[in-house]
């Protein structure tokens, strides 16, 4: 943009306002300031002069403005017989950068010259100046410094310039723009001569110094990182370390340098540094080093770094690890007992923990423990031996105390006296609270009954996702503390259990036990939410218990959020031992959907929803309690009547009738030998056994030949037939279908049934069923048989077939035809009721 106004005023001054000549260009008028760079917040003052020739003057009045950018400025006339010279001031130019222009008014306001004033600040000196040497090939001399906090506003540059001393070699080396880092090449220093540098910067308002700094490149240096050879045991010197060491490849060259050298140790089993750094001054890489004061038969990681005099420090060495020699155990252990008995106390179940206490030294690599009822342990006193850190045994009921001792390859240690405390029914503590003080430590109080038996208290804890004895830990504290700070690696988000023993006299008292975690979350999962039980205008929700492993913290309330969609939302809490609420007062008919909130001290976590509707009627859970004695009874009548119904056969026909199968029967067999006994009177009401696949169809009185076979007729539809003969019409509420049953013939009259004539002729047609009935049965044509009708009637008839294939027999006895054949008895009830 400020190129661009520049161009404008250029081109404006030059090709509008200018004096034209044929050798140059005059401009109109020309800006005279004190100095185009000015410091930032200064005053400007500047003069606009026109020339008398200028075309825009030339015989008229000539009205001269100032302008700062785009904003017009006050100004003065300077001669009063001449209007064509004009001053400006600017109290104060809080620019860094503008453009001020010199205007004639005509039409309108013309730029006749214009410039560019710029403001900002001189340097200031550049400051902590420091330089380092880099030894690897090839050597190089690094410095970097830091220009100052304040903006020039300015083009400053920077200039680096070195001096050495005894040769008197001076160099200059010019920095980029931004750049306050420079690398001076090797032809450029000394390693061994001193050094005079500094840095210079310098911008249109002035120019500043560093402070020079003189050294020795070689002690500037930040030596490779060395390299451990070997540590080993110092022979017959128990708790020292001779370590073997040297520089890199690339510096093997100042090896009859002496050096400054550093060591540290830690052991291999604590991440825990061993103190500070050791130091080990002016030595050269050729010889060893020997750290003494150390734990015997104890394996230690080692690291070093070096420097040449105040040069930097190296980075640390890999670490090499090496043993001390080991000798027999020193110290006593801190123990824990448990002991519970039986009901006799002759024999005492005992668990037995310890640890290390400050005093202990294992000395060794590989120890073991072993625990004994006798001072001096031997094969027929030890009842333990054991790597780990508990032990259980059984002991006498009589034992008193028993010797606990560490063993390793040198020998034993002195024995620790652990004496046997019995379990007491004694209960002093009480508020057991935890209260985290970070990922790796935990504060547990709590409060304690005053007893002058009371000598101290135990806090024992172990992590509840991880089964086994060997991650419980104690710690032993006196009656005077009712708080201690237990440390470990304790895991974020899991839980812990920790109890509290008070520890009398004679005896061990009853212990409170909470759970704690160090760090809390929310839940990783919320249970679902169960509909159990629905009455009235209540509904009772319950859920399970949400396991250990996803709790992330103590549970502290569960909430049940409610609401239907007219109602606002209802809040529940619920007991954290039930796992239940009931939602009470809900309106019936009323669709409501529920979750449910869980929630620790570390956050919250929502369930899913569930919905559910309250029905117009209540749902009551009626349970009848049945004694043994009446259930037994009824069982008893139930067995009594079947044994009568089975020996009594025609009450076992009444309420089990006989159904023949039809696919292995005939009439004949089925009428005579599984009704005997059932024989009935014209007179007597007909038994719905014969009658329950009958059915009657009434058609109208003339048929025409198309008509005679009705089966084969195709001006009329029977495929309702299979309906309308299912059922039997003796049955009241008969509807003439039903899906169950399964036709056996229908019966077809030629005549109205309100006015049935004797001389008419039956038709009796087989029903369309797929089921077979008559064993005989090769075709689907019905076969012809008798008919009996009423008295009067002929006693030859052709039926069940067409007339040709029918050959008439003599007419039988009807009254031995009735009882032979059970459907002609319901023909002839039929025509009674239609001849009344």
């Amino acid at each position: 943009m400020i190129s661009t106004s520049m161009s404008v005023i250029v081109v404006l001054v030059a090709l509008v306002n200018g004096a034209r000549s044929e050798d140059d260009i005059q401009p109109c008028a020309k800006i005279q300031t004190s100095s185009s760079v000015v410091l930032l917040g200064s005053p400007v003052t500047a003069t606009c002069v026109i020339r008398d020739d200028c075309p825009l003057v030339i015989g008229r009045a000539v009205h001269i403005a100032w302008r700062l950018g785009d904003r017009f400025l006050p100004s003065s006339a300077v001669g009063n017989e001449s209007s064509r010279v004009s001053e400006v001031v600017i109290p104060n130019f809080n620019h860094t950068r503008e453009f001020l222009t010199c205007c004639v008014r005509t039409s309108t306001y013309q730029v006749v010259d214009g410039v560019e004033i710029r403001a900002g600040y001189p340097p200031e000196a550049p400051q902590n100046l420091s330089c380092q040497t880099n030894l690897t090939t090839p050597n190089t001399l690094t410095c970097s410094w830091n220009p100052g906090q304040q903006e020039t506003h300015l083009h400053t540059k920077y200039t680096l310039h070195t001096a050495i001393r005894d040769s008197n070699e001076n160099h200059t080396y010019e920095l980029l723009p931004g750049l306050h880092r420079y690398i001076i090449p090797r032809f450029g220093f000394v390693l061994f001569s001193d050094v005079e540098i500094y840095v210079k910067a310098v911008n249109e308002l002035g120019e500043a110094t560093s402070a020079p700094i003189i050294l020795e490149p070689v002690s500037s240096a930040k030596l490779d990182r060395p390299t451990i050879l070997k540590i080993q045991a110092v022979p017959k010197r128990y708790g020292c370390l001779k370590l073997s060491w040297s520089l890199s490849q690339q510096q093997v060259w100042m090896s009859n340098l002496k050096l400054n050298l550093e060591v540290r140790l830690t052991t291999a089993d604590s991440s825990q540094r061993r103190g500070q750094p050791i130091p080990v001054n002016q030595i050269k890489p050729s010889k060893s080093v020997d750290q003494c004061r150390l734990l015997h038969g104890t394996r230690y990681l080692a690291q070093i770094r070096v420097r040449y005099q105040q040069s930097p420090w190296s980075e640390w060495s890999s670490s090499q690890s090496g043993v001390t020699l080991e000798s027999a155990p020193t110290g006593r252990l801190d123990s824990w007992m448990r002991v519970s008995g039986d009901h006799t106390n002759k024999q005492l179940n005992v668990l037995l923990f310890w640890k290390p206490s400050k005093q202990f030294r294992a000395n060794g690599q590989n120890v073991s423990y072993i625990v004994s009822v006798k001072k001096l342990p031997g094969e027929n006193g030890k009842v333990c031996s054991t790597m780990g850190n508990y032990c259980t045994f059984q002991l006498p009921g009589r034992a008193k105390k028993v010797y606990l001792s560490a063993v390793n390859a040198e020998g034993i240690s002195s024995p620790t006296e652990v004496r046997i405390y019995l379990p007491k029914a004694r209960a002093v503590i009480s508020d057991v609270t935890v209260i985290p003080q970070d990922d790796g430590s935990l504060l547990v109080q709590w409060r304690s009954l005053l007893s002058s038996s009371l000598t101290g208290f135990v806090v024992e804890w172990s992590p509840l996702l991880q089964t086994g004895l060997f991650f419980t830990q104690f710690e032993l504290t006196s009656r005077n503390h009712t708080l201690l700070v237990i440390t470990g690696s304790f895991e974020p988000y899991k839980p812990y259990g920790i109890s509290v023993y008070p520890r009398f006299k004679d005896g061990i008292g009853l212990p409170q036990t909470v759970n704690a975690y160090s760090r809390q979350k929310a839940p990783s999962m919320v249970p679902k939410l169960q509909i159990k039980k629905i009455w009235k205008s209540h509904v009772e929700l319950t859920w399970d218990e949400i396991p250990l492993k996803q709790r992330n913290g103590i549970i502290q309330n569960y909430q049940v959020f409610y609401c239907d969609t007219k109602g606002p939302i209802k809040i529940v809490n619920a007991d954290l031992e039930e796992r239940r609420v009931v939602l009470r007062d809900l309106n019936i008919g009323s669709l409501y959907e529920a979750f449910m909130m869980v929630s620790t001290f570390g956050g919250s976590l929502n369930g899913s929803t569930i919905h559910f509707e309250i029905d117009s009627f209540d749902t009551v859970a009626v349970v009848v309690i049945v004694p043994v004695s009446v259930v037994g009874l009824l069982l008893m009548i139930i067995f009594v009547a079947m044994t009568s119904f089975s020996n009594n056969k025609r009450l076992k026909g009444r309420f089990w009738p006989a159904v023949p199968d039809p696919a292995n029967s005939s009439i004949r067999r089925w009428t005579s030998e599984s009704t005997q006994g059932s024989h009935l009177s014209l007179d007597e009401e007909p038994n719905p056994m014969y009658l329950s696949h009958l059915s009657f169809l009434d058609l109208p009185v003339k048929l025409s030949k198309e008509d005679d076979d009705p089966w084969s007729s195709s001006s009329e539809d029977t495929s309702d037939l299979g309906e309308s003969i299912c059922g039997s019409p003796f049955t009241p509420g008969y509807s003439g279908s039903i899906s169950d049953s399964v036709p056996y013939a229908t019966v077809i009259f030629s005549g109205p049934c309100s006015s049935p004539s004797p001389e008419d002729l039956r038709v009796y047609l087989r029903s369309e069923s797929t089921q077979p009935l008559l064993e005989t049965e090769e075709s689907f044509s019905p076969k012809c048989y008798h008919n009996m009708g009423s008295v009067g009637m002929q006693s030859e008839q052709c039926f069940f077939g067409p007339s040709h294939d029918c050959v008439p027999e003599k007419g039988a006895d009807p009254g031995l035809l009735c009882d032979d054949f059970p459907f002609l008895r319901a023909l002839s009830l039929k025509q009674t009721e239609i001849d009344e």
